[in-house]
């Protein structure tokens, strides 16, 4: 990105508008709704796919359901990021949450595979746009000084949904309707969509932004054909047919075709110099390879138990949730010993070799297999993925420059979600390649029909003596699925030794203990929202009163009532109607009375005049003063993140005017501490 490019982004983007403590929290609970619908829909499914293939057929698809949700979600978040900043982020989350519920409806609807894939792939549309632009709505919306606070709540829901999505998806499928996981988003989506019409105010770039089409069309279909004839291979074509090799070798294409666009493109969503940082190139690899773990994993677990432990859709769900322990400890722990040592390439070590065992250990499971031997297996599996993933975001971020952070970020979470995609589509692949020999043998050796062994109901209702080959046919399939992919976990074990270690700065260290990170939460690929970001965690581990302390440093000698008076004269200076006692009192919900003495006091001392229209304005000594208190907020903020010095003129140039920005919000929000104190004259 050019140093224009960066010049532009960052003047373009405007302050939080002045919101209520109440509607703060409306917009927050708004947002947390879209971002929980989307998050649920990505593992929900999980533990209804074996009754989804009863009904419907087409046990060949069913990673698709979880694939298209994927794939259709990862172009979105990358498409949506430009469009909300084209035509407003009210309006984008707005719109995605319309195409969220189409989607779940025609998938609730659904009476054949083929269509419940496609109605995935429209729900993926809508779910990245959801999640891409409640993040990007958090730096609209919340105060800088209070957004660490409510960015560690929205990590903390993609942990939530980890274990609630296959526990809800269970609850739904035993006891209304598989159908059920797709028709419960659409109350809440009408109820949020009505919130946010009333609740999240409009806000627009100034600057238009570029959007990469041609780098967004050619990695989807390029990722889309690679993941079809890594499915179709061996199943229903040979993979030596016309039809594989031409899937393979049109990908290749695109895909060349992708790096070919992204080298030539004014704002490229993946810039290819990139990856001649060995730090970003080796944590895209473990990125990607712990995405393809962790989800396809996710997804069979919940089959693997209905069908070999014979429990309900529910109970499965809620089986996982050692791994889900197992996963929260390690990257809790991690965050917060990187955050105190600085130190963090041991993680991706030991989380990969852990990762590589429990994927061993899970492949040699069985039917007479225990329940608290499996749940060590599955905690064990857990605890290798939370360390291996929650400090790659940070150590992408801790190398790169300041003003490809946010691209960068991007960039290792769209490399886990293709993760991801790509392990749910081999994990299908390496099932349906097994399970169909595997049950014919099985079936002819219990003397039962077919459809006995298609659903884990069927199957239950057998006599143990006929459902014993049946349940072993789909034991060694998924235990044969595991085996594979233990080689691939040992892969990222080899790859994590080259990451080179490079002492934390202050901005990466602030963000270490964010869940959202660690779970592959989609983030603006915006610099400045991404800088503004690592304030808000610094800011979240000071002390309180840092204002007084500004104060006294900014050499104006203004007493705090005077102080705050200027700011709010300031701040609201720039709204429409101007500064006035009345839009003062309202905006912080007080009798604006009880602030006439402080701005009269203001007036007197020369800063500050009132016009016929009762209007406030400062004086060229006000202003003076104001510029004064600006200069001690950007000094303090340099003190709290020292190594912002950056010898890259594109750095220096997004630097300038993000201190500029993120100064100027600090100060605001931290004279109208002073609010308190006035209102109790």
């Amino acid at each position: 990105m050019s140093a224009t490019a960066v010049q532009q982004t960052t003047s373009a983007r405007p302050g939080p508008p002045a919101l209520g403590k109440a509607r703060t929290n409306l917009v927050f609970a708004t947002i947390m709704l879209g971002m929980l619908m989307a998050a649920l829909d990505q593992t929900i499914v999980s533990t209804a796919l074996p009754t989804i293939v009863a009904d419907l057929g087409g046990s060949g698809h069913m990673s698709w359901v979880v694939t298209a949700y994927l794939l259709a979600e990862t172009v979105a978040t990358v498409l949506v990021g430009k469009f909300g900043d084209l035509y407003g982020r009210k309006w984008i989350f707005q719109a995605s949450a319309v195409v969220f519920v189409a989607g779940s409806v025609f998938a609730g609807l659904s009476g054949s595979m083929l269509m419940l894939v496609a109605a995935r792939a429209v729900q993926g549309v809508g779910g990245g746009g959801l999640m891409v632009t409640a993040m990007a709505l958090i730096a609209d919306v919340i105060p800088l000084r209070q957004r660490g606070r409510y960015q560690g709540a929205m990590g903390a829901v993609f942990g939530v949904t980890t274990v609630l999505g296959p526990t809800l998806g269970g609850l739904f499928t035993d006891h209304a309707s598989w159908r059920w996981c797709f028709y419960v988003n659409v109350p809440i989506a009408v109820l949020m969509i009505g919130m946010a019409a009333q609740t999240i105010p409009a806000v627009r770039a100034v600057a238009k932004p570029l959007v990469d089409y041609a780098g967004i069309v050619l990695i989807a279909l390029g990722a889309s054909g690679m993941i079809l004839g890594l499915e179709w291979g061996g199943n229903q074509y040979a993979w030596g047919s016309g039809v594989i090799i031409g899937l393979f070798a049109g990908s290749a294409l695109l895909l060349a075709g992708f790096v070919l666009a992204e080298l030539r493109a004014a704002e490229p969503m993946l810039p290819m110099h990139l990856f001649r940082s060995p730090v970003f190139a080796v944590c895209s690899v473990l990125s990607f390879i712990v995405g393809f773990c962790m989800l396809g994993a996710m997804t069979y677990l919940p089959t693997y138990i209905q069908y070999v432990d014979g429990t309900s859709a529910t109970v499965s769900g809620l089986r996982t949730v050692p791994m889900v322990i197992g996963l929260l400890i390690t990257s809790m722990v991690s965050g917060q010993v990187v955050s105190a040592t600085g130190r963090y390439k041991v993680f991706p070590i030991f989380g990969t070799a852990v990762m590589a065992l429990g994927l061993y250990l899970l492949s040699t499971m069985g039917r007479g297999t225990g329940i608290w031997l499996e749940s060590l297996y599955l905690f064990v599996f857990g605890l290798g993925l939370g360390a291996a993933m929650q400090v790659l975001t940070i150590a992408v971020q801790n190398t790169v420059p300041y003003h490809e952070m946010g691209t960068a970020t991007s960039g290792v979470t769209f490399f886990r979600t293709l993760g991801s995609s790509f392990g749910t589509a081999i994990f299908g692949t390496l099932y349906t390649a097994r399970i169909t020999t595997n049950l014919a043998a099985a079936v002819a050796q219990a003397g039962v029909p077919a459809s006995a062994a298609q659903s884990p109901e069927a199957l239950r209702r057998l006599p143990a003596a006929q459902a014993a080959p049946i349940i072993d046919a789909y034991a060694h399939t998924i235990n044969y699925v595991f085996e594979w992919v233990v080689p691939i976990a040992a892969l990222a074990f080899v790859v994590s030794f080259f990451l080179k270690e490079v002492p934390l700065r202050d901005s990466a260290r602030a963000g270490v203990t964010d869940l959202g990170d660690g779970f592959g939460a989609p983030e603006s690929a915006d610099a400045q929202c991404r800088l503004e970001r690592a304030v808000a965690n610094v800011l979240r581990r000071s002390r309180d009163g840092d204002h007084r302390r500004v104060l006294a440093a900014s050499g104006t000698g203004l007493p705090a009532q005077q102080a705050w008076a200027l700011a709010q004269i300031h701040m609201y200076s720039r709204r429409p109607g101007g500064a006035t006692l009345k839009s003062i009192g309202e905006g912080h919900r007080v009798p604006h009375e009880v602030l006439v003495p402080a701005f009269e006091e203001t007036q007197r001392a020369g800063y500050a005049v009132l016009d016929a229209d009762g209007r406030l304005a400062l004086t060229a000594a006000g202003q003076a003063q104001m510029d004064q208190l600006k200069a001690a907020w950007r000094d303090w903020l340099g003190g709290q993140l020292d190594d912002w010095n950056q010898d890259d003129p594109a750095d220096r140039a997004l630097l300038e005017r993000a201190i500029d920005h993120i100064a100027e919000q600090l100060r605001d929000e931290g004279e109208q501490g002073r609010l308190d104190a006035l209102a109790r004259v």
